[in-house]
């Protein structure tokens, strides 16, 4: 009974290791395919900001942390819009009243 199960337990190693190479090849193939598209997409996308968003004398890098600046400050003034309305009008969806006025406006 021994000899059955030593055998078992090899066997049982042997495919946990076979699984174990063929999951190692397969995750290290996407992380290749993965770091691949992404310092392509890096490319393209400092070459686009290099070509149109940056400004005299500015860096890609200043650029990009510019208008990351930009960005938050849109998002924070908008927030402080949103919540402005609701103070005027508590109760009201203010989403859905937006909506309805744009789906009206120019239908008068």
């Amino acid at each position: 009974m021994k000899k059955l199960e030593k055998a078992n337990e090899k066997i049982a190693g042997a495919v946990v290791g076979g699984y174990k190479k063929i999951e190692d090849g397969v995750v290290g193939g996407y992380k290749k395919i993965e770091d691949g598209v992404t310092g392509a997409f890096k490319k393209v996308e400092d070459g686009f900001v290099d070509k149109f968003l940056t400004r005299e004398g500015e860096s890609v890098e200043d650029a990009e942390r510019r208008l990351h600046e930009e960005q938050l400050q849109r998002e924070a003034a908008a927030k402080e819009e949103a919540e402005k309305r609701a103070a005027a009008h508590p109760g009201a969806d203010v989403g859905k009243a937006s909506l309805e006025h744009s789906r009206n406006a120019g239908k008068n």
